[in-house]
């Protein structure tokens, strides 16, 4: 029995007791995990098509280990304008074990959100009677009174100055209720990692581990020691 499922944006095709390296996943070495996205389950003759994925189908896993992949070298060059870049990277992967293929009953796994801050309510202040003024010989007119201009919403602060922070996850962090350093800050890095899987599966490779200290020091205003500590990392991980 083989299947195809979607394993961090990927489409990998696993069968029992074989090893797979796809990208990071935000799990513990030693642990197991599930993924229900089984877009096809294949049987001798027998072949089953999701639409797109199968229903109560199931591919359980274990992570062996986290490591890196080898290296890839992207260089650039612009004719006649004597530009040259060159870059190295080397992809964070996961190796991992499929433990069982289950083609159907299988109860999909629950995903943990993020817990919503409680809106703080403001207590209405009862408004004081106004008396009755005591009739005047003449009818004064008064100056309609000028509407107070309203106020501006905050403007967003632009997470993507924290490393490893692309264009499409400041995007659904901000769409999340994120859109400040200070509450990235106050956000624990496995809500920010759920969050992500959540709103993209292009998103769940991304590790989080260092971006609410990074989101901490831009709030602080400590752009000095953000800068030494981004030095450090590789994606938003540390070296």
């Amino acid at each position: 029995m083989y299947a195809i499922v979607e394993i961090a944006g990927q489409q990998v095709k696993v069968a029992k007791d074989q090893k797979v390296f796809v990208n990071r996943l935000p799990v513990e070495e030693g642990k197991k995990v599930s993924f229900d996205n089984v877009l096809l389950i294949g049987d001798g003759d027998n072949i089953t098509i999701g639409a797109p994925a199968i229903d109560g189908a199931q591919i359980g896993a274990k992570v062996v280990k986290h490591l890196k992949g080898d290296k890839v070298i992207v260089f650039k060059k612009k004719r006649r304008k004597g530009f040259r870049k060159k870059n190295g990277h080397r992809q964070y992967l996961s190796e991992i074990v499929i433990e069982s293929i289950v083609a159907s009953g299988a109860t999909p796994a629950k995903k943990e959100e993020p817990k919503a801050k409680p809106a703080k309510v403001k207590a209405s202040t009862p408004k004081k009677e106004t008396k009755a003024a005591a009739p005047k010989a003449k009818a004064e007119t008064k100056a309609p009174a000028k509407k107070a201009a309203p106020k501006k919403a905050a403007k967003a602060d632009d997470l993507k100055k924290i490393e490893g922070v692309g264009p499409k996850a400041a995007e659904a962090m901000v769409a999340a209720g994120l859109d400040t350093f200070a509450k990235v800050a106050k956000t624990k890095p496995e809500a920010i990692a759920t969050l992500l899987s959540d709103a993209s599966s292009n998103l769940a490779h991304l590790v989080t581990d260092t971006w609410p200290k990074q989101a901490q020091l831009a709030a602080d205003g400590k752009w000095d020691e953000l800068k030494e500590l981004q030095d450090k990392l590789d994606g938003g991980i540390e070296k």
